[in-house]
């Protein structure tokens, strides 16, 4: 069974070398469930279900500026949403 640990900072780990650590998660008391649950948790905090899911087919590079372009928008408006609703204006 891999050697995981559960208290990491939400940061992801750098070696020494400066390249990102793997995720690791501790299994307490054989208990995998609450390890697997840590596990996915940390995976879906770093964004690898969506690159996963991203990297599925081949996206042209004009689809990725325009996904990407697409995104920025939507983050904008959900800004000034949520800034109308605290502010008022």
């Amino acid at each position: 069974m891999p050697q995981v640990k559960a208290d990491a900072a939400a940061r992801p780990a750098v070696t020494s070398d400066g390249r990102e650590a793997p995720v690791q998660v501790l299994v307490r008391d054989n208990n995998v469930d609450q390890a697997l649950r840590a596990l996915k948790k940390k995976m879906q905090r770093e964004g690898v279900f969506r690159e996963m899911k991203l990297r599925r087919n081949y996206e042209k590079p004009s689809e990725r500026r325009a996904r990407e372009k697409a995104e920025a928008v939507r983050r904008y408006r959900k800004l000034l949403r949520k800034r109308m609703e605290r502010e008022g204006y």
